[in-house]
């Protein structure tokens, strides 16, 4: 019969210096506690102690961690150990869109609640698909050379005049904050909206569903694992949806 109350221990060795402390160390500490384990924390105080830990267990990395005088290895080694997710770097993942749409929508809801005394109305629907325009233009724009790199697998007219991959974000930005300007500034906004939003569709609508090509998408960014279809195509229909929304406001106010 097995001993229920038996401690379970574990020995971590991670590099705790004075000018770097490794984070995976930390995360690594913080999982074995959650886990119910006794930490022997050793730390690797200068880069020779820790090269010398390197070559005398044949790893290529600290931290490391060992559970009954068995080496189970780094942060992720460890997850897997306990049978938690691992994440693989070259995995296709919706999770940058899905965390930038709630957050504009909330940003949308609780701006119109200011605005007009209520959460949901035309206007946060307005300002939801403004806010996440501005959004994804900046991340965009956080790296303009990687994006257009990345733009030019698939837009039709990026392939035809290459500057326009670095001019697309400036216009996506400009127009979400036109569009939550109002008024004449909205209706400025809806022929950039229009524009980059139609030639948007197609491009993705040609390269995913025509052409049945496998890419990931720029929308939020060059190095986003988003892959291209439903989500840009999405995005792309917003501003034509908004472009035309605008128009119309405009045409029945005036």
């Amino acid at each position: 019969m097995l001993d229920s109350t038996k401690i379970k221990a574990a020995q971590l060795y991670r590099m705790v210096m004075p000018d770097h402390v490794c984070p995976y160390g930390l995360k690594s500490l913080d999982l074995l506690q959650r886990e119910g384990f006794e930490v022997e924390d050793h730390h690797l105080e200068t880069r020779a102690e820790t090269d010398a830990f390197k070559a005398k267990h044949d790893v290529k990395t600290t931290p490391q961690t060992f559970i009954d005088g068995e080496r189970v290895g780094g942060y992720d080694d460890l997850r897997a150990h306990f049978g938690k997710s691992v994440k693989d770097p070259d995995e296709t993942t919706y999770q940058p869109v899905i965390a930038l749409f709630a957050m504009t929508l909330l940003m949308a809801i609780a701006a119109a609640f200011v605005a007009e005394g209520r959460w949901f109305s035309l206007r946060t629907i307005e300002w939801f698909v403004a806010f996440s325009m501005c959004g994804l233009a900046y991340l965009k724009l956080r790296d303009v050379e990687s994006f257009s790199t990345m733009f030019l697998n698939y837009d039709l007219l990026a392939r035809r005049w290459v500057p326009y991959g670095y001019v697309y974000p400036f216009g996506e930005g400009a127009a979400g904050v036109l569009m939550i300007a109002g008024g004449i500034f909205g209706l400025i906004a809806a022929p950039i909206a229009l524009v980059i939003g139609t030639i948007g569709a197609v491009s993705v609508f040609k390269a995913v569903y025509v052409d049945k090509r496998e890419l990931k998408c720029a929308c939020v960014g060059g190095d986003s694992n988003v892959p291209l279809g439903f989500i840009s195509l999405t995005e792309n229909v917003f501003m034509i949806g908004m472009g035309v929304w605008m128009v119309m406001k405009s045409a029945v106010l005036g």
